[in-house]
């Protein structure tokens, strides 16, 4: 991603729950091991404290419960190509949520 222009620069942003799993461990954590073994350039989960997906099935941290169903966002960016090539992996593991893969304008960037 180093020479890439903005033009070039996308994020694919993939909604889904932590109790999603894939081979016995979290499902956000297979896609950004398997991110990180393609090369995509970057990669950061975030955990939510309230959502709902397509089902209207609320997902929400209280503090009387310890809930193992909140939602979890993965944003990745890197080129259109590298993460086009990255799509099927999420195809064929997310059982339940959304992805989608929007333009981004790369504003500042730490050296490599």
């Amino acid at each position: 991603m180093e020479s890439e222009t903005n033009a070039d620069v996308v994020r694919l942003r993939i909604y889904l729950n932590e109790r999603q799993r894939v081979h016995g461990k979290p499902l956000y954590e297979f896609l950004v091991h398997e991110a990180r073994r393609m090369h995509i350039a970057g990669a950061t989960v975030v955990r939510g404290v309230l959502g709902f997906g397509a089902r209207s099935h609320w997902h929400a941290a209280s503090v009387l419960s310890l809930s193992d169903d909140l939602p979890v966002v993965i944003d990745l960016v890197d080129t259109r190509e590298k993460l086009d090539a990255f799509v099927p992996t999420v195809r064929d593991h997310l059982e339940d949520g959304i992805a989608t893969i929007e333009p981004v304008t790369v504003v500042a960037r730490a050296p490599v």
